[in-house]
């Protein structure tokens, strides 16, 4: 029983041979998937994936590094997109100053409309944050004082501090591969305390894929290896610890629960 909260089966790498990666992730224990969009010419595409694979779930949303090409997105179209049955979150979202490819008063802007949005929906947000640790941090507690929002911090890589703030706000976080990496000390030692009931697993594929598979196209069954990694860091056993983050992982996106009993 494993969930992958954070894939794009949609991009190069997996799209051409999607059916077998499919297969290569249920052979492994994975019984869903998150299919995560970045801008909005992908939405259909991942969708459409979602409607034809009963064990996937979609996004929609504007990644930050997106923002400036997709003018001012407001929550409105979020909304009403978003109304679809297989579409279970908003983003992903939120801000990267590293790359710095999307003007920072877009990216916050273009956040605060998918934080909007998820208080209309009631869909959770997956947030993206690289570099940005303070504003994402001032917006996310900001825009809490609003009307609350559920959400995770996805492919977490940030401070042990950053993390005790996001639990506060009652969000989940999610591990990657990256916490696989021999250089991820700091990382490792954040995972091995955090709450098991906020915690989620995901690949990012075809990204980040971890320990032993370093180095190539990441897969969503590669989330099995992650997992097998936090159960040893955290000294839970493998069972316990891919059922609760499964069950985790369609209590915050609850949506794919109300698709299982349909």
């Amino acid at each position: 029983m494993l969930a992958d909260s954070h894939c794009h089966l949609n991009y190069p790498g997996l799209v051409e041979d999607q059916p077998a990666v499919l297969e290569r992730a249920r052979s492994r224990g994975v019984t869903a998937m998150l299919n995560i969009s970045t801008r909005e010419s992908e939405w259909d595409a991942v969708v459409a994936t979602a409607e034809r694979e009963p064990d996937v779930w979609a996004t929609i949303g504007i990644h930050p590094n997106e923002a400036d090409s997709h003018g001012l997105l407001d929550a409105a179209t979020l909304v009403d997109r978003a109304k679809h049955p297989r579409i279970v979150g908003l983003g992903e979202t939120g801000l990267d100053y590293y790359r710095e490819t999307s003007d920072r008063e877009r990216q916050q802007a273009s956040f605060r409309a998918h934080i909007d949005a998820a208080r209309q929906t009631g869909l959770p947000i997956v947030v993206h944050t690289r570099d940005a640790e303070d504003d994402t941090a001032a917006i996310l507690m900001e825009e809490m004082g609003k009307g609350a929002y559920s959400g995770v911090i996805h492919c977490f890589t940030a401070s042990g501090e950053f993390a005790d703030k996001m639990l506060d706000l009652g969000l989940f976080i999610s591990l990657s591969g990256i916490v696989t990496f021999k250089n991820a000390r700091d990382l490792q030692a954040v995972a091995a305390r955090l709450p098991i009931e906020r915690l989620l697993i995901e690949t990012d594929a075809p990204f980040l894929a971890p320990v032993p598979n370093r180095g190539k196209t990441g897969e969503p069954g590669f989330v099995a290896d992650t997992a097998k990694f936090l159960a040893e860091l955290r000294g839970e056993t493998f069972e316990s610890l891919t059922r609760r983050t499964a069950e985790n992982f369609h209590a915050l996106f609850s949506k794919t629960k109300d698709e299982a009993s349909a």
